[in-house]
């Protein structure tokens, strides 16, 4: 058996109880594959793991189902990385922040997007396929998408109050997105 540790100058490799140190260019990125959740409750990217990442592979191939490609896929990651950590939580802003509308009313969000009350029932939005469905239909409505800035075109899908909020999570969600597609099988 051979087991991988990242550190900063490579990787170590353990094998047989003897550590072989691994170049950095040599040691392998973690790949996954987002149509075979099952391995996905061990695993870990960047931090994000086992629920976390079997919630970005939902998002993912539901984009995918929907015909969108790697990029709108790191959007959907994104978004469900800054709105709930990538998991799928039955409270939102009001009740962890006071937050409310702007007509001064309690914020219904909930979910992996923290959608309210108007983007679907609670059970479609409590779903993550149905909700990433949701979001990627807006995102679909929106002209030239693929030209913005992705925490702009995500922005103008939430409307949060941040444009620029979501721009932390875009290495996170690249790096996510790529494992979960580096371990399929090509097609």
């Amino acid at each position: 058996m051979l087991i991988r540790i990242g550190i900063a100058a490579g990787a170590v490799a353990l094998a047989a109880g003897a550590a072989v140190l691994i170049p950095r260019g040599l040691a392998q990125e973690p790949a996954y594959c987002a149509a075979e959740p099952a391995a996905l409750p061990s695993a870990e990217v960047q931090g994000w793991e086992g629920e976390q990442l079997q919630n970005a592979a939902t998002i993912m191939t539901t984009a995918s189902g929907l015909g969108f490609g790697r990029d709108g896929q790191i959007l959907g990651v994104m978004t469900a990385m800054g709105e709930s950590s990538l998991r799928n939580i039955d409270y939102g802003d009001w009740e962890t922040r006071g937050f409310t509308n702007p007509d001064g009313t309690r914020t219904t969000s909930i979910g992996l997007f923290q959608q309210q009350e108007w983007w679907g029932s609670v059970e479609e939005r409590m779903d993550p396929a149905t909700a990433a469905t949701l979001f990627y239909q807006r995102l679909g409505r929106l002209p030239e998408w693929q030209q913005m800035e992705p925490t702009r075109a995500i922005h103008r899908v939430q409307v949060n109050t941040d444009a620029d909020y979501y721009a932390k999570f875009q290495a996170d969600a690249t790096a996510v997105v790529d494992a979960l597609t580096r371990g399929c099988p090509a097609v």
